[in-house]
């Protein structure tokens, strides 16, 4: 994409201090979009803040409440939005169906469910007051786990196929309401972040735990920050003006099919 793209823009991106999110943030500010992200770290914000010129509002996606503050920023200091990526989640404590415990189960779909919805909706009550009209584009990031769950974590592999029938019920809504508001949802399979490579360097063998991730992806390697940044950009844009209740695999074919014996 070209830089400029997006210019004129204001984009909100949910947890955004590291990964994907904050992978966004760099992309949509590079594309011209004014940027406000959210999360609760404040160091590593404040470094992306300094890098983009973005902004910074410290909230949690599943505090309701703190929406109204969020908004009403949104509003006074930009009078619009635009773009809304609904990118925060998380997997911490997750288990099987048969050990995961109903505290973590209900903390995960608060902020992977819930706070998407929550953002999907306070930002439909923004770009409704967008001096041209209802107007914007709203994408969700899921996981190719969506397709295809982990036994392990069966919480977050909930959490990310519930949001796609989220993003497709929201997208329905907005047409029939006469909006011109899309919203789609993206399903990365497992992408390079600071994360992901912690955890593979805190392994006996990392090598081998390196090529465990690769090995998921018939293309034999994860996918980088900057290439999911990339297709949020695009759905971002105007290039994508009749995309809505869409969902977009980024997972070097890793859900794509089986091979035969």
């Amino acid at each position: 994409m070209v830089a400029g793209k997006l210019d004129g823009k204001v984009a909100l991106v949910t947890g955004g201090t590291s990964g994907i999110g904050a992978g966004a943030v760099r992309r949509l500010t590079e594309d011209g979009a004014k940027v406000i992200f959210t999360g609760s770290k404040k160091e590593p914000a404040e470094a992306l803040c300094a890098e983009t010129g973005a902004a910074f509002e410290s909230h949690r996606v599943q505090d309701v409440e703190g929406w109204q503050k969020l908004s009403d920023r949104i509003r006074s200091e930009y009078g619009r939005l635009d773009i809304a990526f609904a990118n925060a989640g998380m997997e911490a404590g997750d288990g099987s169906v048969e050990d995961v415990d109903v505290d973590n189960w209900n903390r995960i779909i608060s902020v992977n469910q819930t706070g998407v919805m929550l953002t999907i909706q306070n930002a439909i009550r923004i770009m409704k007051d967008n001096a041209e009209g209802a107007t914007g584009s709203i994408i969700v990031n899921s996981s190719m786990n969506a397709k295809l769950a982990m036994g392990n974590f069966v919480a977050y592999s909930v959490t990310k196929a519930a949001v796609l029938a989220l993003a497709k019920s929201s997208a329905m809504h907005c047409g029939l309401s006469g909006y011109k508001i899309r919203v789609n949802s993206i399903l990365p399979g497992v992408v390079a972040t600071d994360m992901i490579l912690n955890i593979m360097n805190a392994q006996p063998d990392p090598e081998a735990a390196r090529g465990m991730y690769e090995g998921m992806h018939p293309m034999k390697r994860m996918a980088k920050v900057e290439e999911v940044a990339a297709l949020v950009a695009f759905l971002a844009s105007d290039e994508a003006a009749f995309i809505s209740g869409a969902d977009y695999s980024i997972d070097g074919a890793a859900t794509a099919g089986t091979m035969g014996v």
